[in-house]
């Protein structure tokens, strides 16, 4: 049995889709930060059979962006630790709005010829997980953004 310490402070994403968490770390911007990051693949889970699960030790919530992560997936859950124990669980909904994510890939679209234009999409079907792009409505679905 592997062990990963525990952390003293900082965060902890679980329930991770095995195989998912070093696009995850990427997606996040975890590379840029200078504090100690576990990455913990294929961890035996009852719930999902495997998961990955990302440890990010220190002070770190407000430079990691909950609708990003919302967005990939909005089951992950983040655990907020503090003198060594979990004082808040947070479940994740799939952002309203998202900013600068995704691309849009439209060739007409404003954003294609304003490249300083930020590129924002909007939940246009929660069900099926859909977004819009606010400036063409040009359609995204999660197959779409994650292959």
């Amino acid at each position: 049995m592997l062990n990963i310490s525990g952390l003293n402070e900082g965060i902890v994403l679980d329930h991770i889709k095995a195989g998912k968490s070093l696009s995850i770390y990427y997606q996040l911007g975890l590379d840029k930060l200078d504090c100690q990051i576990a990455i913990i693949k294929n961890a035996h889970s009852r719930k999902m059979g495997r998961k990955d699960i990302i440890k990010v030790e220190g002070n770190v919530l407000d430079k990691i962006d909950l609708d990003v992560l919302g967005y990939i997936d909005h089951n992950i859950t983040v655990n907020i630790i503090r003198d060594s124990r979990i004082v808040e669980k947070r479940k994740l909904k799939m952002p309203s709005v998202i900013t600068n994510v995704l691309k849009c890939r439209n060739p007409r679209c404003i954003t294609s010829i304003e490249q300083e234009l930020p590129h924002i999409f909007y939940l246009a079907d929660p069900e099926k997980g859909s977004y819009r792009c606010k400036y063409c409505d040009e359609l995204y679905t999660p197959t779409d953004a994650h292959g």
